[in-house]
């Protein structure tokens, strides 16, 4: 659960009681024998003597019998606690100890950076569109051959790259991107790498229209409307009246696989629905790129090898428009894994050329579709309907329909049935029906309520309703206070009257935010609470608890991440960075703390902010970080806590490297 922003750090309390009594007792009843035994007792009491000195031998050998019972009883006793609570305690301590000594090391290295303080030069040229891990590519003949593009894989495998210490700057005619809602639909056309043979004119999620200057994405032409009629028809094949009653149907999470240009997903935001857009890492022309220049959700991924890291049962709806993916190779595995991202009733569409009837009528692609509808029935996916090129599956929300099949992928192994995957190889087999999350998407609260889970929803995830209250409640003043703070920043240079306020910075001041660490989601729902126009992206660290399944149960997106590699997006991708804690649980021995922030100066945009809450002694040093990376920083004391700081940057826009 996230700290709040004006509480101090509370610690739980132990105590240990000793069994003194029984000992206390003992020594007074010794006492009491003694003074007993040692007056002196007339002549005439002799006889009894000897039956007295008796009872008394009797007596201590019964009181060490007492003793020695009590004290295997202990020895026993101390064995049991030791066997049901030593190793928590134990883990407690060291867990405690652990971070301690972690946090010493990482003030230490955040010292040793003040102490060297060099400024970080810039990137040559040719890096102002480097995505680290892709450019290593496979050299597979095979891949090539398909379209004639190189198709690059993802490779992380020793951290952050050698050499990669430097700023990338961005092109040298690059602007500022403008704000929402006009920044959806245009864009500058300098901002991206594009070489104008990457467009193809047959699909709608490609088209626009390229002007001296600038890219727009919405005209008087029948580009939108394409897009719009295409939304409408999937909307009726589902059985709905319009694309406005998706939610109706409980969908609210889209993955657009091969997303063009975003135009689909763009669509789709402005009812609602939010739509991650993955594609394959492209050097010009890529599709990531340009629809994150719109401000739209998208990171770089693909289904050649690896699962995707997002859990099973996460998405309402899977959507392919020619996205160039051959779904009967490799055995099917490609919709696999389709299946296992999709919740029960969640829907499958599929639009390509291939299923035309006038394409069916070559023997090949009739064997390749006949070859995916079996498969797609093994899956248990009904098919809905068929309109020209377009396909819709639903997938069943009866788990009994697995055991009734005939023939088709195997359910997977305790072992491999995950529920977040990073990056694992892909598997041939049926996930996700262990996971307590399969409930039918027709069961499912619909938005906006969505993102308040109630108590047996958060049992799921073992959250007390409790603790997510408090969560949410806190973020909600966090927000309030991160907005109030930014507001005599970014208006600084503004006359003002004295004694005025400082004006209030406009909703649409972000199209998207990036939090570092997310835990429950509570930014991403306090800033929706609050009227700002904006999605993020929530990152769960692997090294922190995995709460990515609950992000997705409340509506919203985000994916897993190791911190100490590369982000899969491109250059001057965000409007602000968040922080919360994530210093505190850095895992500082694959990677320091500069080479993560050097990655987040590469993904912010110029003019972008970053929101740093953490312990004092690791905010103040990374605050000569910031200094090397060039970034403007204020840090700011909790008023009730002076455990903790904030720190709050902005990227300058450096237009051409400085000599």
């Amino acid at each position: 659960m996230s700290r709040p922003l004006y509480r101090g750090l509370s610690g739980g309390n132990g105590r240990l009681t000793e069994g003194g009594d029984s000992f206390d007792k003992f020594s007074q009843q010794k006492n009491f024998s003694k003074n007993g035994l040692g007056h002196e007792l007339p002549s005439s009491f002799g006889a009894s003597r000897n039956r007295q000195s008796l009872t008394l031998s009797l007596l201590k050998l019964g009181l060490a019998l007492i003793v020695f019972v009590a004290i295997s009883g202990s020895l026993y006793w101390i064995a049991y606690i030791s066997s049901a609570s030593q190793v928590n305690i134990y883990r407690g301590y060291r867990r405690l100890q652990e971070q301690l000594v972690a946090d010493l090391s990482l003030v230490e290295e955040l010292a040793n950076g003040v102490g060297k303080l060099r400024e970080i030069e810039f990137c040559p040229p040719e890096y102002e569109n480097y995505v680290p891990c892709y450019y290593n590519f496979s050299g597979s003949s095979d891949s090539a051959e398909a379209d004639g593009q190189i198709e690059y894989e993802r490779k992380c495998l020793h951290g952050f790259e050698k050499g990669q210490s430097c700023l990338v700057l961005p092109p040298r005619n690059y602007r500022i991107p403008l704000r929402w809602p006009t920044g959806r639909d245009f864009i500058w056309k300098e901002n991206v790498k594009i070489t104008g043979q990457e467009f193809s004119s047959g699909s709608l999620t490609k088209r626009m229209m390229v002007e001296e200057d600038h890219i727009s994405f919405h005209s008087d032409s029948l580009m939108v409307d394409g897009v719009e009629d295409y939304s409408h028809q999937i909307a009726e094949m589902i059985g709905l009246r319009n694309e406005s009653n998706f939610n109706e149907a409980r969908i609210r999470t889209v993955l657009d696989i091969g997303c063009g240009f975003g135009s689909f997903g763009a669509h789709l935001f402005s009812k609602h629905l939010l739509t991650m857009c993955i594609a394959n890492y492209e050097a010009s022309g890529s599709q990531v790129q340009l629809t994150l220049e719109r401000g739209l959700p998208a990171m770089i991924g693909s289904f050649f090898s690896k699962q995707l890291p997002y859990p099973c049962l996460s998405f309402d709806m899977v959507h392919c428009a020619r996205c160039g993916i051959d779904w009967e190779k490799n055995d099917g595995i490609p919709l696999v894994e389709v299946d296992r991202l999709l919740r029960p009733g969640g829907y499958f569409v599929w639009t390509s050329l291939t299923n035309t009837h006038r394409s069916l009528r070559d023997k090949d692609n009739l064997k390749k579709w006949t070859h995916i509808r079996n498969f797609a029935e093994n899956l248990c996916w009904e098919m809905l309907s068929q309109q020209d090129e377009t396909i819709i599956w639903k997938k069943t929300s009866k788990k009994k329909c697995y055991s009734s099949r005939k023939a088709g992928p195997p359910f997977c192994g305790k072992s491999h049935d995950i529920e977040s995957p990073y990056y694992q190889p892909l598997n041939p087999c049926i996930g996700g029906l262990r996971s307590q999350r399969w409930i039918p998407i027709e069961n499912r609260t619909p938005w906006p309520m969505q993102a308040k889970l109630n108590s047996a929803e958060l049992n799921i995830h073992g959250v007390h309703l409790e603790d997510f209250t408090e969560d949410s409640l806190n973020w909600n003043s966090v927000v309030r206070n991160y907005w109030s703070l930014l507001s005599p920043l970014i208006f600084s240079d503004h006359p003002k009257r004295p004694g005025d306020e400082d004006p209030t910075p406009p909703f649409n001041m972000l199209r998207n935010v990036l939090d570092m660490n997310a835990r429950f989601g509570g930014f991403n729902a306090a800033l929706l609470e609050t009227g700002k126009s904006v999605w993020v992206m929530n990152v769960v660290p692997v090294t922190s608890q995995n709460y990515l399944p609950l992000i997705f149960d409340r509506g919203f997106i985000g994916v897993q991440h190791d911190w100490c590699e590369a982000f899969p997006t491109y250059p001057r991708t965000y409007d602000m960075v968040h922080a919360e804690g994530l210093l505190s649980n850095h895992q500082h021995h694959r990677c320091s703390i500069l080479d993560i922030f050097t990655e987040i100066d590469r993904i912010l945009r110029p003019e972008g902010w970053v929101i740093i809450h953490d312990k004092t002694p690791l905010v103040e040093a990374l605050r000569s970080i910031s200094t090397q990376l060039k970034w403007e920083a204020r840090m700011i004391e909790m008023e009730a806590n002076k455990d903790e700081r904030l720190l709050l940057c902005q990227k300058p826009f450096f237009r051409k490297q400085i000599q």
